[in-house]
């Protein structure tokens, strides 16, 4: 009988070695969406000035493992947890973004948060604009999003300004880009 225990012992070890590797396997990385809209140069009040519209959506795991957005922790983030922690997301997640052009800073003008759903899972949508002042001819977009906690992050960005559409994968060693709207 004692011949058979170390055999058991292997058994479990195996299962447990599976399991951990079917567990690893199954998590997605860490990624988020920035779809930028640039509008043409506008004119208010005399001053010329360049907005860009913005959805970024970023994944709730995610956020989740920064901001502990399940409160009740039953491994579900309902709409309610979610609502609660919207300043709290926005907050997060605007630290971590700067954006300037050729004529100085550039303001972040938050619009809506809402959820969309991703083939990984569902993300925190949110809305905003970004205003510059001038007709700019180059927009520097500083990203650093969970770079401090997962360099293995990435930011997907697609960028569309009028006809054109530019697309760049932001990460650690690439998170300054240059746009042209």
């Amino acid at each position: 009988m004692n011949r058979d225990r170390p055999l058991r012992y292997q058994c479990v070890a195996a299962m447990v070695l599976v399991l951990a590797a079917t567990a690893a396997g199954a998590h997605s990385a860490s990624d988020a969406y920035l779809t930028l809209d640039a509008d043409t140069p506008s004119e208010t009040g005399g001053a010329a000035r360049t907005v860009v519209h913005v959805q970024w959506d970023i994944a709730l795991r995610d956020l989740d493992f920064v901001l502990k957005l399940d409160d009740d922790g039953d491994g579900n983030i309902t709409w309610a947890e979610l609502r609660k922690h919207q300043t709290a997301i926005a907050a997060y997640a605007m630290e971590s973004l700067n954006v300037s052009s050729d004529h100085g800073a550039c303001t972040i003008r938050p619009k809506r948060q809402m959820v969309d759903n991703h083939a990984d899972g569902t993300y925190a949508a949110l809305f905003f604009d970004i205003a510059c002042v001038g007709a700019a001819r180059r927009i520097t977009l500083d990203y650093r999003l969970f770079f401090a906690i997962d360099p293995s992050h990435r930011g997907i960005l697609v960028f569309h300004s009028g006809p054109n559409t530019a697309t760049a994968l932001l990460s650690p060693e690439n998170a300054r880009i240059e746009l042209r709207p």
